[in-house]
């Protein structure tokens, strides 16, 4: 077996040492290959501890011998580990500027959307003077190459051929012995996932046999999870969801890896919500808090606290006493209570009155409120008799179009609408 191919067999047994010693033998016969540097690159990044100067070094030499090549494969493996190497030196804005150049290269290379979440995590900590936000690379770095090499490979020692009686060559003897590789069994092209929820929690499985707990990463966020590991390869696994369908809280998830899966308990946020999918097919916005909530934020912002109850509609689009006063009804809503006195300890001249009620809230609900209570008559009968005939799923200020017919109830996608007690 030659050095490349016993590198190769080290690095996927883990064992990072040995593999940067026969990648070292290898590429010193052979200098100008360019997926010797990128193994031993990744190597040096995984060895304990990393030398993440060696890996940039060796990832550098890789990306400028492939582009010689015009290999985009080659390139895009080389700049990828480029990236990774720069994010072990804590040059963030660098590591992010080589990831962005691999997601140009091919946008199919999964782990750029997890180490760019990475990058963006340690800039947005930064002080916008500091070095680490500049970028100083340029996409082919500007270095010596090593001179070709002019060695052969070693052949094997020729064996001194002893003839028997029959004149037949005696052959020596080989001894063997497979060793079954370590870490991640499953290929991964037969690596899969499945989720499943509660009231409570949404469990996400990632059925994998045999990941390394000490080289496994698990990310946790508000709206993401992420999740890495090495393959006996030599290239990462990366598999992420994001954004999640809604919010959770990473204090509260948990993560256990055991022999044949890797399984992510995430703690909902909101309590009984139910996910129509894993994944939202809508971008995280900051401050979006009505994305989180869905209805029940329109609920408490229009009706107050009452309407986001799991109870019956306290009036239902049909009665048996008439049809409703939407006047009366929307009034009742704006309708402010009294001060009370300032013996009681809870009022006074000092009070301040922001035009908000008693029904409203902060934030989203009170700008829901104050667009309720700023807006004509009719658009608030319209508001009401929609919200209200629909079952609180459609919310329309055009009373020419609602007063015309019975505004009927449209449930979300991925939902269906039933009657009460079903």
């Amino acid at each position: 077996m030659d050095h490349a191919a016993k590198g190769a067999a080290a690095l996927a047994s883990s064992d990072f040492a040995a593999a940067a010693e026969h990648y070292t033998a290898a590429i010193s016969v052979n200098t100008q290959a360019v997926d010797y540097y990128v193994k031993r690159s990744t190597a040096y990044t995984r060895i304990s501890p990393p030398d993440h100067t060696l890996a940039l070094k060796d990832a550098e030499t890789a990306l400028v011998l492939a582009q010689k090549r015009a290999k985009r494969e080659l390139i895009t493996q080389s700049q990828l580990r480029r990236g990774i190497a720069l994010f072990g030196l804590q040059r963030w804005a660098d590591a992010g500027k080589c990831f962005e150049w691999v997601k140009k290269l091919d946008e199919k290379e999964k782990s750029v959307a997890i180490w760019e979440m990475k990058v963006n995590g340690k800039l947005k900590n930064l002080p916008e003077n500091d070095e680490a936000r500049k970028v100083t690379i340029e996409q082919i770095p500007t270095i010596e190459l090593p001179a070709a090499s002019t060695s052969k490979p070693q052949n094997r020692p020729e064996q001194k051929e002893s003839g028997n009686a029959n004149g037949q060559v005696a052959q020596p003897a080989t001894h063997t012995t497979e060793k079954k590789p370590e870490g991640v069994q499953t290929p991964a092209s037969k690596i899969r996932h499945e989720w499943y929820q509660t009231s409570d929690n949404v469990v996400v499985t990632l059925f994998a046999k045999g990941v390394p707990k000490d080289k496994a990463t698990i990310d946790i966020q508000a709206r993401s999870l992420a999740i890495s590991f090495p393959l006996p390869t030599g290239s990462d696994f990366d598999f992420s969801l994001d954004p999640l369908f809604s919010t959770i809280d990473p204090s509260a998830s948990t993560s256990k890896i055991m022999s044949t899966k890797v399984e992510c308990v995430l703690k909902k946020t909101t309590a009984g919500q139910k996910w129509a999918s894993i994944e939202s097919t809508e971008p995280v916005e900051q401050g979006d808090a009505t994305s989180e909530n869905g209805n029940t934020e329109v609920k408490k912002a229009i009706l107050g606290n009452q309407a986001a109850t799991n109870g019956a509609p306290s009036y239902p689009t049909s009665s048996k006493s008439g049809p409703k006063n939407w006047d009366k009804v929307a009034n009742d809503l704006t309708k402010k209570k009294p001060k009370k006195d300032k013996a009681e300890g809870e009022g006074g001249e000092n009070d301040n009155d922001d035009g908000i009620d008693e029904y409203e809230g902060n934030g989203e609900n009170a700008f829901l409120q104050t667009i309720f209570k700023s807006s004509s008559p009719e658009a608030q009968r319209a508001m009401m008799k929609s919200y209200q005939e629909s079952n609180g799923t459609v919310l329309s200020t055009d009373w020419s179009e609602v007063s015309k017919k019975k505004v009927e109830t449209s449930p979300p996608d991925g939902m269906v609408a039933k009657k009460w007690g079903e």
